[in-house]
């Protein structure tokens, strides 16, 4: 009886010993769930502060590089506290630019308005056009059109007309005036009626005729 307890008492000190040993061992138990993602972020979201500076791309500057954060961005210098970037005075861009190009620390103008525009119609630098008649334009270098309006002499009749294409009335049957209701050419006399011979006043064709009165020619009653 005596040999079963010494046996017993023997078993009781083996056995902690093994669940000891398998409590510790990792390949039967793995880390929490909580500890593995802890350690996975550490490989993904790396800390570079006061070590070195990070790009757009993801590329990473030792400490006094100089870089460019991205493919617009001014160059840098990598800092304790970060990128010590550049900020240089750009020139300003042309007011008629009609294509920016932001490939580099400063906007660049590419294409500048080449064309005035006048009317809803476009025209070229230093290109003349007549948009009317009496209209002689030109397009100027600083796309702005310059236009002059022809001034008309006073015509030398009474019934001007205006012909196609024409800027300044003509006319057409020569100089001339009224007598009364009737035109006549300037430079002759001309009988209107039976008692009066009119002319028209020599330079002041839209004056009334100067008329005198002659014999009339009427037929005498008996």
């Amino acid at each position: 009886m005596a040999l079963h307890i010494h046996e017993a008492c023997i078993l009781l000190l083996v056995i902690p010993g093994l669940v000891t040993s398998a409590a510790i061992s990792h390949e039967d138990y793995p880390a929490d769930e909580g500890d593995q993602t802890s350690s996975n972020d550490n490989l993904i979201f790396d800390d570079y502060r006061g070590k070195g500076c990070v790009d757009d791309s993801g590329f990473v500057y030792k400490l006094g590089e100089r870089f460019f954060p991205g493919h617009s961005n001014c160059p840098c210098v990598c800092a304790l506290d970060g990128p010590v970037c550049d900020q240089p005075e750009c020139p300003k861009i042309h007011p008629k630019c009609t294509k920016v190009e932001h490939n580099g620390c400063c906007p660049e103008c590419k294409e500048v308005k080449n064309f005035c525009e006048y009317h809803g119609k476009n025209y070229k630098i230093l290109e003349e056009f007549k948009p009317s008649p009496c209209e002689w334009c030109r397009c100027e270098p600083s796309n702005e059109v310059h236009c002059v309006v022809a001034d008309c002499a006073v015509p030398e009749c009474v019934n001007p007309v205006y012909e196609p294409e024409q800027c300044c009335p003509v006319c057409k049957n020569g100089p001339n005036c009224f007598a009364g209701t009737t035109i006549i050419p300037a430079g002759i006399e001309v009988k209107v009626d039976e008692c009066n011979i009119c002319h028209c006043l020599n330079g002041d064709w839209w004056k009334p005729a100067q008329c005198s009165k002659r014999e009339c020619q009427g037929k005498q009653t008996v």
